[in-house]
């Protein structure tokens, strides 16, 4: 017969912080993937209490609800500063901003319950246009060549987040540049 797994289960504070370990992660996030080992592990103890008759003893089969050891969990995590909403804004940036614009970037935010700081904000709007222009050039050698190729690439940069006066400044700056490429060719080619 097989021994409970009860013995090699591991306490939330020790899952939240090998998670926390592995990169940073919102409340709201870490709370979710808590939750579903909290609920696994109460489940499982329940299935234990019930084969091993400990439901019928006084306090035996005692189990505190999995959404407030969670939350307790995370507030001791908050308290101790493992889990800090300002570091998880400002990894979650670092590792957008190249490839994204600041509509994707703020909806990821929001979808985790955190928002941007203002500085931060501001920091994104100075370089949104610089960082479309850059996404722009690696997926686009050449600038469109008719309606259809504008409209493909507006439609990509709208799909990372580019707002569409950025858009339309980076499609323009590069028709711009197509332009001044051809008034400068040799007319004899």
């Amino acid at each position: 017969m097989k021994a409970p797994r009860t013995a090699a289960r591991r306490p939330l504070k020790a899952r939240a912080l090998q998670l926390l370990a592995q990169r940073e992660h919102s409340r709201v996030e870490l709370r979710r993937k808590l939750l579903a080992h909290a609920r696994a592990d109460a489940a499982e103890t329940a299935v234990v209490a019930d084969a091993t008759g400990a439901a019928d003893e006084p306090g035996g089969a005692a189990v505190a609800d999995p959404a407030t050891q969670v939350d307790a969990a995370l507030d001791w995590l908050q308290a101790h500063g493992y889990l800090s909403q300002e570091r998880f804004v400002e990894s979650r940036v670092h590792a957008r901003a190249a490839r994204f614009g600041n509509l994707r970037i703020r909806r990821e935010l929001a979808q985790h319950a955190v928002a941007l700081s203002p500085e931060a904000g501001r920091a994104l709007q100075a370089s949104e246009l610089e960082r479309a222009q850059a996404v722009w050039a690696r997926k686009y050698p050449t600038p469109p060549a008719d309606a259809a190729g504008r409209a493909r690439q507006a439609r990509f940069l709208a799909g990372r987040g580019f707002s569409p006066e950025v858009i339309r400044r980076v499609l323009r700056a590069a028709g711009r540049t197509t332009n001044a490429d051809d008034e400068f060719a040799d007319p004899s080619d």
